[in-house]
């Protein structure tokens, strides 16, 4: 048994940086661009290998997005439960979104490649509404918190919650366009504050 869950733990590891590769080949080369031989050559395991983990390199791209947006949604919601009231909470999940310009940058760039590719793939497409229906999740429970506590009184938590991430990600947006590192603060504060009036302000 002991020998089982090392092995699997190995072949977990192999698969994460067989991903964290395709993340990296796709940032630097584009998504069309992207070979089976260019994955290997990032990871400088063999082919052979990255086939016996995957089927192809859209399964390859599959389990990409698959785990990087599930992984965006673990880290933000972690940070939304550290937190006692709701504009804790806000302010936590605004922070975990605007982790870094690196890390944004590198997400945004490989996500909009996704995206263009989702109108045609069903796999694609099921992975990011799965994405979107746990980014509301983490606003719904954040308005929800609100309101109980007074400060969101007129907000309708399912609108509210989509509000919340299209804000977010148009600000996200913005930023990655202008090409300057230096911004990012700016739109993550802006964000914040745009969210907080929103959320303070909306009737029904």
């Amino acid at each position: 048994m002991a020998d089982e869950s090392v092995a699997t733990k190995r072949a977990e590891e192999k698969r994460k940086q067989v991903l964290r590769a395709t993340l990296q080949a796709i940032n630097e080369k584009g998504f069309n661009e992207v070979t089976l031989q260019d994955i290997a050559d990032y990871t400088d395991f063999s082919k052979g290998v990255i086939s016996y983990y995957f089927k192809n390199k859209e399964d390859v791209f599959y389990h990409l997005l698959e785990w990087m947006t599930d992984r965006i949604f673990k880290n933000e919601y972690i940070a939304i439960q550290k937190e006692n009231n709701a504009i804790e909470k806000l302010n936590a999940y605004v922070d975990a979104v605007f982790k870094s310009p690196k890390d944004n940058k590198i997400f945004y760039s490989v996500y909009l490649e996704f995206l263009a590719q989702t109108k045609t793939n069903e796999r694609f497409r099921e992975v990011n509404n799965t994405f979107y229906k746990n980014c509301w999740f983490i606003g719904s429970e954040i308005i929800q918190k609100g309101k109980s506590e007074g400060v969101f009184k007129d907000i309708e938590v399912e609108s509210g919650s989509h509000m919340i991430r299209a804000l977010i990600d148009g600000c996200l947006l913005q930023w990655l366009m202008r090409d300057d590192d230096t911004l990012h603060s700016y739109y993550r504060e802006n964000c914040y504050e745009t969210i907080i009036t929103y959320l303070s302000h909306k009737d029904c």
